[in-house]
């Protein structure tokens, strides 16, 4: 099972690349910052102007340098995500088979885990950092219960330099390590992850940045003062926030591939309750919504915790209730999860569709060293340079900056593009930018859906 899942997810993923169906965001930001510091650049990502820690401190993503150094693919990162998810899978059978005594029930939580919809969305969702938390977070709640002690920090660890928000599930783990298995070792859980958020927020990114936190925005009433006063003032305000815009549809997709298994028992379960909340929290829409990253990382505390609440059962009811989680695991794919017969499904155009093949030509003329500016699919498969822009950016702010939402405004180094990509049909906003800019620059190779562009010499 663990093998077919990641064959798949590798194979989609790689395909929906080849399809141009992957972008800067979130893929070839990570692919540039990656091959900058490969190359032993300062890992500035110019496709959103940010440096590559500044956005997240994933500093997860240093071990892939050496990848970079053997492998030239640009689908490399989708392979590696692919079997960083799938590994999850191997800590939560191992604790589940230890916990009901049944390699079969072991079997039906691996599956939950595999084919859970935020698992399967977060495999084809470009690449994050996030997709190595399956993996640690499992080993951690693993390691905790078999006091594996060695293993349990060397997770925890791993899973804080995956990004500065992890301690959502790192303090509540910690505080259940301390109350269930040891103090020491559960109390160093919550104060070090709790430690490393502060420093690397304020510290980091700060340093980095200039400013500590850039996604304050997302917290509603007007921040967080104002979700404080609007709690005691007008609490059925808060109320109807919560349960608005199919938030708690998304709550529903979240705990039904388990059957909500968990709640005869919820303690560990419980530990994926700050996120959650956090999630539904945020006025950020795909925050609350399965097919985006923010949620894969409650999967292996769910699955887990409902494995470590069957195992309270009697062996007849247990059972029983692992038929229905398996029951629903099957279900939930089929309604929520991108699966072969499913009725969900992606949407690319497929490697050898005439518009895809144009474009692998189109880009096939641009030198590895050129400085462009492209349209942003097209970026994804020109990220591996030291100056790469998602087109109208440099000569329109559009997702770029300390303040990525800014827009309208001209960038001062617009002199500096060699080349710029474009599809031949374009929208009405492209076109405009375009028709401000176009005097500056000739056609150097067209096809019937992709141009490019490269700056006329001057004199």
């Amino acid at each position: 099972m663990i093998s077919v899942a990641g064959f798949y997810f590798a194979a989609l993923s790689v395909e929906m690349h080849r399809s141009l169906a992957t972008s800067a965001y979130d893929f070839g930001l990570y692919d540039q910052g990656i091959w900058l510091l490969s190359r032993f650049h300062n890992p500035f990502v110019t496709l959103m102007g940010r440096n590559l820690f500044g956005d997240h401190t994933s500093f997860i993503l240093l071990f892939l340098v050496p990848v970079y150094w053997i492998i030239g693919s640009t689908s490399t990162l989708f392979v590696i995500q692919a079997l960083a998810i799938v590994a999850g899978a191997v800590p939560i059978f191992l604790f589940t088979r230890n916990r009901l005594s049944s390699e079969a029930m072991a079997t039906v939580f691996v599956a939950a885990y595999l084919i859970h919809p935020a698992t399967v969305w977060i495999a084809l969702e470009n690449f994050h950092p996030d997709s190595f938390l399956g993996l640690f977070i499992a080993t951690a709640l693993y390691a905790a219960f078999e006091s594996k002690w060695r293993m349990y920090i060397v997770a925890v660890l791993l899973a804080m330099s995956v990004k500065e928000d992890v301690s959502l599930i790192l303090i509540p783990l910690g505080i259940w390590v301390a109350w269930r298995k040891q103090l020491k070792m559960g109390l160093f859980t919550a104060v070090t992850s709790f430690w490393y958020s502060v420093v690397a927020i304020f510290g980091i990114q700060r340093g980095i940045n200039g400013v500590p936190f850039r996604n304050g925005w997302r917290i509603p009433f007007g921040g967080l003062s104002g979700s404080i006063k609007t709690l005691f003032t007008d609490p059925m305000a808060m109320l109807r926030y919560l349960v608005s815009d199919s938030r708690p549809y998304y709550v529903l997709q979240l705990v039904a591939p388990v059957a909500l298994g968990f709640v005869v028992f919820p303690e560990v379960a419980a530990i994926a309750v700050l996120v959650i909340f956090t999630n539904i929290f945020s006025n950020f829409w795909y925050q609350y919504h399965i097919e985006y990253h923010y949620s894969f990382v409650v999967v292996p505390v769910l699955v887990i915790g409902t494995a470590f609440a069957l195992g309270r059962l009697r062996k007849n009811l247990r059972r029983i209730v692992v038929i229905i989680c398996a029951f629903s695991t099957l279900s939930c794919a089929y309604l929520w999860a991108p699966l072969p017969g499913a009725r969900t499904r992606v949407s690319y155009n497929g490697s050898s569709n005439p518009a895809v093949i144009a474009a692998r030509v189109a880009l096939s003329k641009i030198p590895n060293d050129a400085v462009v500016s492209a349209y942003h699919p097209l970026t994804a498969h020109l990220a591996r340079r030291k100056r790469i822009y998602v087109f109208p950016v440099p000569f329109k702010r559009a997702l770029y900056g300390m303040d990525a939402f800014a827009t309208g405004d001209i960038l001062p180094f617009t002199n500096d593009i060699e080349f710029v990509v474009l599809p031949v049909a374009m929208d009405d906003g492209m076109q405009q930018t375009w028709r401000e800019v176009s005097a500056q620059f000739a056609i150097s190779y067209a096809n019937e859906w992709w141009v490019v562009y490269q700056r006329k010499i001057s004199g």
